[in-house]
């Protein structure tokens, strides 16, 4: 009798125009993070990610995709709104730093101060956070994690791959090691 193995992958290719990437495009690996700015576990894995990028360099392309939990953490949605919002107006790495350094105050009032800080166009981001303008580019990435297989926070992809072990920075440097010793 045989058996069939389901191994979760990333459904949703990588794209330049679409995905918020760090990194070159050519780089050997990519690591697919997906995740909730009000989720702690993200914020645990946010300075480990830095950490990982610094010592890779040009090794490494990194790619942002939303998932916010809701039922568990009531800012997320809004707070991944105000990044798409911020990404609109070129600053969307300067807001996802903000927002997984700020966890704790995610409130409409708080988004706000962070959009002026980084200079953004405040009347615009006001709208687009009111009106919702980037509700479907986070959904988008939302069931582009459900169909790869994610089901909680934060999961990483590793050249398409889900990486199923932890994300201390050990294992995840090595695991991304061992991808890139597969590519070259």
């Amino acid at each position: 009798m045989s058996t069939s193995q389901w191994e979760p992958a990333l459904t949703n290719p990588v794209s330049d125009e679409r995905d918020h990437i760090q990194g070159p495009p050519d780089a050997p690996v990519t690591l697919v993070e997906y995740g909730d700015y009000e989720c702690p576990y993200c914020g645990a894995a946010y300075p480990i990610i830095k950490e990982i990028q610094a010592r890779m360099g040009d090794r490494l392309r990194f790619v942002f995709r939303n998932f916010p939990i809701t039922t568990s953490h009531p800012h997320s949605q809004q707070a991944a709104e105000a990044a798409e919002a911020a990404s609109a107006q070129g600053k969307f790495w300067e807001m996802h730093d903000i927002l997984y350094e700020n966890q704790e105050d995610l409130q409409q009032q708080d988004l706000l101060v962070y959009g002026e800080r980084l200079g953004l166009q405040v009347d615009r981001f006001t709208t687009d956070l009111a009106e919702h303008i980037h509700l479907e580019r986070v959904r988008e990435d939302f069931m582009s994690g459900v169909h790869s297989g994610v089901n909680g926070t934060p999961t990483f992809f590793i050249n398409g791959r889900r990486h199923d072990g932890s994300y201390e920075t050990e294992t995840l440097l090595g695991a991304l090691e061992r991808a890139l010793s597969r590519e070259t």
